[in-house]
């Protein structure tokens, strides 16, 4: 994997806040909780946890106008917010803290492939980090953490796996992938597409093993970036 940094605390408000860095991708990761629950949750006692995604004018090569200023959305943009808020709900015991809301917000200020999964990954120590002040103010006993989630791209490039793909791999691999994994090993989801040449099932075993590794190194780093042991 590119080198891999997390820096806690990165902003001054949020609850939980994290500036993730996956090589040359760098994102600003908040989580904030609110005091509310979207009207289908009301009166039932559980929590609910969304995300939303966004990239800075020029975190890319060039300089993409900002969304609100176009009015809406992009279909991108969507698609890996609801993966985001997917993965971190995954993580998260929903029925463990009161009808309150955790939204977490992942900004992209340098892009240079992997935007989701990194997100996913930063995503996942805001949260922790807003739980566990939820803890040290006495709203909640304990951290309603289910199992650690991490995510991490591959792909196949002239017959070889490969493991967390910068921009410029991305762009010339043969297959892309996007895995989100829990720490036992368990599936949240899998986005794979066959963007050069096909690939058999040998190669689709090969990046699943190879991300289940890269997911098993994140996980550990989480971890050990939030003083968690493997019992917590």
């Amino acid at each position: 994997m590119r080198p891999i940094t997390f820096e806690r605390g990165f902003t001054r408000y949020a609850e939980g806040s994290v500036l993730t860095t996956f090589g040359d991708t760098k994102i600003i990761c908040t989580a904030s909780i609110e005091e509310r629950v979207p009207p289908f949750l009301r009166g039932t006692g559980r929590g609910w946890l969304t995300a939303e995604y966004g990239m800075l004018p020029r975190a890319t090569h060039t300089r993409s106008d900002r969304e609100a200023a176009r009015g809406r959305q992009s279909g991108r943009t969507q698609e890996i917010q609801r993966l985001i808020g997917r993965s971190l709900r995954a993580a998260f015991d929903l029925n463990a803290f009161g009808e309150r809301t955790l939204k977490l917000d992942c900004d992209v200020i340098q892009a240079d492939g992997g935007t989701r999964t990194a997100s996913i990954c930063g995503a996942m120590i805001a949260a922790y980090d807003a739980f566990s002040e939820m803890v040290d103010d006495g709203v909640i006993e304990t951290v309603p953490l289910r199992h650690f989630v991490g995510a991490i791209s591959v792909g196949m490039m002239q017959g070889i796996a490969m493991l967390d793909l910068d921009y410029q791999e991305d762009s010339m691999c043969d297959t892309d992938m996007n895995i989100v994994m829990t720490e036992e090993g368990m599936f949240v989801e899998m986005q794979g597409t066959a963007e050069g040449d096909v690939f058999d099932r040998i190669a689709l075993d090969n990046m699943l093993a190879l991300a289940q590794k890269g997911i098993a190194e994140l996980i550990s780093l989480q971890k050990s970036i939030l003083g968690v042991d493997n019992q917590y």
